[in-house]
């Protein structure tokens, strides 16, 4: 590839050499409780995603990550692992992973598996002799300590860091039989493991292999940037009044061993093998520790989660049970900086706006009722697949699917962390109908159950994931008899000029793939920065310059931003309206966008 100073047009580009098939490769994620269902017992499966990798091999998918599978409790489904190297019955057996693995690797396609290492479950034979005694010779696996009494002489944790999931509650659980608490900080049934100690990294390193060595490509680590805590156990700053206790992340998320840690995993395993690797990273924004671990030179994964799009309406500093209003100006500022700092600092991104931890992105940052739902799915579709960074698309996503209708109520929602936000909630208010209904309409909007409803996969019972004989483990979204993928499927074109959500979805894909000098390694640009309903970019590569216009409003916006931002629009090719119309719209001057409309132009 020539220089950029030889280029027709100016910016940072990509030489050959850092082409990489893991930044080019869509990343499709299935919950696999919520996925398909082949046994008939109401639980998603392996042979369940075995069944549907033609489907996805079409849309146009890349890698596939599945959530865990390996052998748990379920107390927080799946991520509360008791074994790593055997597989949960309700999934399957490993003969049915290796099944998988062979079939995915006939479509020349990939498997990452979830990584969960910053905990167990309770179960795990490592826990179960940990707690057995304090001089188990496991007992240091774990981080133990004993309690604190306050001055009436009361029990109290060894600090006043609270759960992450939900409650806000203490992040230590007492042991009775050996009168210590251990630090659990997701739920009691999941304790934290003890990084400090070798033995359980070289554990670790172990679990990697097993799994590489069987064929999987890669892994996605579990908020793998909470696995180094400071070591003095300090209380955390208050900033959630009235709650006891407190977010601690500022002394457990990126703590002072993390990058030794990252490091090593990559020297000693990863460097290895071909693979590919997603930090899952909360409670970072400090771009210098970023790029320690995602950039090209740093020796650690190849990408992390960064969360800013996914925050961007919790109240700053609060639980994520929480309501923030934003705009199209926070939305440019996240992704401008992100991208930026990228091409700037040579590190890389992953693109998301849904995961089996986050509600759905329609519901989310558009308008999911009957009238906005498919535009506000093609307009996230066009934002994210015009965006540099590896793509990860959720399930369901691909065709538009949404939150649970707010009819369901409370006892509808099976996540332990809705559980225990509905628990506090109501204990703390009781009868009291005007703070319960706020917290209802929190749950609705921000629970992770939105995300683990059924796949809509057709309209007969239960919507296909599952026998109409049998009663799945969560109850199927209420509007899978209109929004479901075999509906899309046969009807690609539901009106002149117009694509399913998925037919949008594939197409971009496509394009994504055509354009990838652009659209995965090419320059980026903010354009009208200060708008605060119309979000723009400009990607450019060597060759190639297009232009991205998305409206975040329900409103009809006379929208002039592209005057003086010297870009020139030679025609649109891509518009989530009727594409018949695209020719006559405007290239110069000011736009009429519809609402959530999205548009996408190639310039000359």
């Amino acid at each position: 590839m020539e220089e950029a100073a030889k280029s027709k047009h100016k910016g940072l580009f990509v030489g050959v050499d850092k082409h990489k098939w893991w930044k080019e490769a869509v990343v499709y994620q299935i919950y696999p409780a919520s996925f398909l269902d082949t046994n008939d017992d109401g639980w998603g499966d392996v042979p369940g995603i075995t069944k549907k990798l033609d489907y996805l091999k079409n849309l146009g998918v890349d890698v596939i990550w599945t959530s865990p599978i390996y052998k748990s409790p379920q107390a927080d489904m799946g991520y509360d692992i008791a074994d790593y190297k055997d597989i949960d019955p309700s999934y399957g057996t490993l003969a049915d992973v290796d099944n998988l693995i062979k079939e995915i690797k006939k479509r020349d396609m990939k498997l990452v598996m979830d990584l969960v290492v910053n905990h167990t479950s309770e179960q795990h034979a490592w826990f179960l002799d940990s707690r057995s005694s304090k001089t188990s010779s496991k007992r240091d696996w774990y981080i133990w300590k004993p309690a604190k009494y306050d001055s009436d002489g009361n029990r109290q944790p060894p600090n006043n860091w609270a759960l992450i999931l939900g409650d806000a509650n203490s992040a230590w659980t007492w042991d009775e039989k050996t009168q210590e608490y251990y630090l659990s900080l997701f739920t009691p049934e999941q304790p934290d493991l003890n990084w400090e100690n070798a033995a359980v990294r070289a554990a670790v390193h172990d679990v990697l292999r097993f799994w590489l060595d069987r064929g999987c490509s890669g892994f996605r680590m579990d908020v793998i940037n909470l696995i180094s805590k400071v070591q003095d156990y300090p209380d955390a700053p208050v900033v959630v009044k009235n709650n006891k206790y407190q977010p601690g992340y500022k002394y457990y998320a990126n703590g002072p061993r993390l990058h030794e840690y990252l490091k090593a995993i990559n020297s000693e395993v990863l460097s290895k093998y071909d693979s590919m690797t997603v930090g899952e990273m909360p409670f970072v924004r400090d771009e210098d520790e970023i790029i320690k671990v995602v950039g090209a030179e740093s020796g650690e994964l190849n990408m992390i989660f960064a969360f800013d799009i996914v925050d961007i309406d919790n109240v700053p500093g609060d639980f994520k049970f929480t309501l923030h209003p934003w705009d199209a100006r926070d939305l440019k500022k996240i992704v401008s900086r992100l991208q930026r700092l990228m091409l700037e600092r040579d590190g890389w991104n992953s693109i998301f706006v849904e995961n089996h931890d986050q509600p759905r992105s329609v519901s989310r940052y558009t308008d999911d009722s009957d009238q906005w739902r498919e535009y506000g799915a093609k307009l996230l579709c066009l934002m994210q697949t015009t965006l540099a960074g590896t793509l990860y698309v959720y399930q369901g996503e691909e065709i538009g699917m949404r939150n649970v209708p707010p009819s369901w109520a409370p006892e509808e929602y099976k996540d332990i962390e809705s559980i225990n936000f509905w628990k506090k909630n109501s204990e703390t208010y009781p009868g009291d109908k005007e703070k319960l209904d706020h917290a209802r309409k929190v749950l609705q909007r921000k629970a992770r159950d939105n995300a683990r409803t059924p796949v809509q996969w057709d309209s007969t019972a239960h919507s296909g994931f599952t026998s109409h004989t049998c009663t799945p483990w969560m109850r199927v979204n209420s509007d899978y008899e209109t929004v479901n993928a075999a509906a899309q499927l046969a009807t690609p074109n539901p009106t002149p000029g117009t694509l399913s959500v998925h037919a949008f979805w594939k197409r971009g894909l496509e394009n994504r793939k055509t354009h990838k000098d652009v659209f995965v390694y090419g320059d980026f640009e903010a354009i009208d920065e200060e708008h605060d309903k119309v979000v723009c970019w400009k990607r450019c590569s060597e060759q190639e310059v297009f232009v991205t216009v998305l409206n975040f409003s329900g409103q009809e916006i006379p929208w002039d931003g592209l005057e003086g931002s010297g870009v020139q629009v030679e025609k649109w090719v891509a518009g989530n309206y009727d594409e018949r119309e695209l020719e006559k719209r405007n290239t110069q001057g000011k736009l009429v966008l519809r609402p959530w409309e999205a548009l996408l132009g190639v310039c000359a």
